[in-house]
């Protein structure tokens, strides 16, 4: 019954004005503006686009940071942001000085005077350079790879631009995987609690101990041990973009006991001392973005509320319990209730394998409509697969004049509640209690459930077979579901 559903659970990100004004407080983006308002027709940058050196005090000075001993290279980064994301534009080189000069680029309006999108497409811009900077090698690692003729010889430095991006990309989906999880809808914004900082050895094992793997080896500790210490490395280059909230791992600590032994955290150790990560609200907007231009299914929170009722009920199918509400909130927020009502209820009906769990969405949608959507629900008491949906909706509302079901009908809606129910996936508890009080309210259960006239019937009765913790009932299900599909053959 169930479609194949998305590995991602639906995020909830703020509003892309909120994501912007995020984007333009991101110290690295906010330095970029600054120097690209500071450079003009005199400054002068080498053939790679970089400022050259004997203007990188004045650039510190620009951005007030003169007395920091890394002014200078944190200049030298949001210079190469800057122009990255189009906020300056190099001219063409002046032979004569053998250097180029610079001017205001296109985008440099964009901060004050353009939409929320285009702010974001800037940052997301100057995100990609700052994940190639993270992906790079470390400066140590070129100490022994440097030829006679001053050029880098990547094959000795044993370094694969793809397989280090590839690895940072899955460090970040996992990341972006536990903010998800953790919340349900995600933690962003309004959407509930914003989720706790993972522990940094934690996330490197993540990557590196295979899921069958009981104790780790020696071996697999000191990979983890190694990532960790790149992740650090990583970590501290993607905080100034705003992507992450990091604690680095504590120095004094890796002075104390070896990178080797980092990960073997003890129960009463300070956690933080090992590093700490969590993705902002732009964080997680941000790896979303990489995701779908990737191909990875990740849905958000608020996709849907301007989508018809039928992708809808298909789409909050696949959400956790609370993103489905919101998103179904969200959806009603902006229509009128009784036509609302009408709109879910058509796309309610069908015979397909997915219209059970469209139904059971449908009612809990119309239990967020009010009692406006009364008279939409009162249309379909007479329609076969609408009917019963429609009676428990009254009932539960505790309206006057709801007709009794016709026999038929109650075994009808069983059969499509449990299907629903089988199809949601849901706690094996909780099923087996739905099952046992649907057999214990109606005497004869399976005598009339055989018979009806539901595509769903002989999976769901093989269903209460599985699930079913009497044994003679749960023969009397088998016996039923036998029954059920001779009839379908016949």
């Amino acid at each position: 019954m169930s479609s194949d559903r998305p590995t991602l659970p639906p995020v909830r990100l703020p509003s892309d004005a909120e994501l912007a004004r995020d984007a333009l407080a991101a110290p690295l983006l906010a330095r970029a503006v600054r120097l690209a308002r500071w450079a003009g027709p005199q400054t002068r940058v080498g053939a790679g686009g970089e400022l050259v050196e004997e203007l990188l005090p004045a650039a510190a000075e620009a951005l007030g940071l003169a007395a920091d001993e890394d002014g200078a290279a944190y200049a030298s980064e949001a210079w190469r942001v800057a122009v990255d994301t189009g906020l300056v534009e190099i001219e063409e080189p002046v032979e004569e000085a053998g250097h180029g000069a610079v001017e205001a680029g296109e985008n440099l309006p964009l901060v004050t005077g353009g939409s929320p999108q285009d702010v974001l497409a800037l940052w997301l811009d100057g995100l990609e350079t700052v994940f190639a900077d993270a992906t790079a090698p470390l400066l140590d690692d070129f100490a022994d790879v440097i030829g006679d003729n001053g050029e880098i010889d990547l094959e000795a430095l044993d370094w694969d631009p793809e397989r280090e991006a590839e690895f940072l990309h899955g460090v970040l989906g996992n990341l972006y995987l536990l903010s998800v999880t953790e919340t349900g809808a995600g933690g962003a914004g309004t959407a509930g609690t914003a989720p706790g900082p993972v522990p940094l050895p934690a996330l490197a094992a993540s990557m590196i101990v295979p899921d069958d793997m009981g104790e780790p080896t020696d071996d697999i500790l000191e990979q983890v041990s190694e990532a960790m210490m790149r992740l650090d490395d990583q970590f501290r280059v993607l905080e100034p973009i705003g992507l992450v909230e990091y604690t680095p791992v504590d120095e004094a600590l890796m002075a104390e006991e070896g990178d080797a032994e980092a990960v073997a955290v003890g129960d009463d150790e300070d956690v933080s001392r090992y590093g700490l990560v969590r993705l902002t609200p732009l964080g997680l907007y941000g790896v979303r973005q990489r995701m779908l231009e990737a191909g990875v299914a990740a849905p958000a929170v608020g996709e849907l509320a301007d989508k018809g009722a039928d992708a809808l009920l298909e789409g909050v199918a696949r959400f956790p319990e609370a993103s489905a509400r919101a998103e179904t909130g969200e959806w009603l927020a902006r229509r009128e209730p009784l036509a609302a009502a009408r709109e879910l209820l058509a796309a309610a009906k069908g015979a397909d394998p997915g219209s059970p769990l469209r139904r059971l969405h449908c009612q809990q949608a119309l239990a967020l409509a009010g009692a406006e959507a009364e008279p939409a629900v009162r249309e379909v008491l007479d329609d076969p697969e609408l009917g019963g949906l429609a009676r428990v909706w009254l009932a539960e509302r505790g309206a006057a004049d709801v007709p009794a079901p016709p026999e038929s009908m109650i075994f009808w809606l069983a059969i499509d509640t449990i299907a629903a129910q089988l199809d949601a996936e849901g706690e094996l508890e909780e099923l087996q209690d739905l099952v046992e009080g649907l057999t214990g309210q109606h005497s004869g259960f399976f005598d009339a459930a055989w018979r009806v006239e539901h595509p769903a019937t002989p999976e769901v009765l093989e269903a209460m077979g599985r699930l079913h913790r009497d044994k003679r009932i749960a023969k009397e299900a088998r016996k039923a579901a036998f029954k059920a599909r001779s009839r379908a053959g016949a």
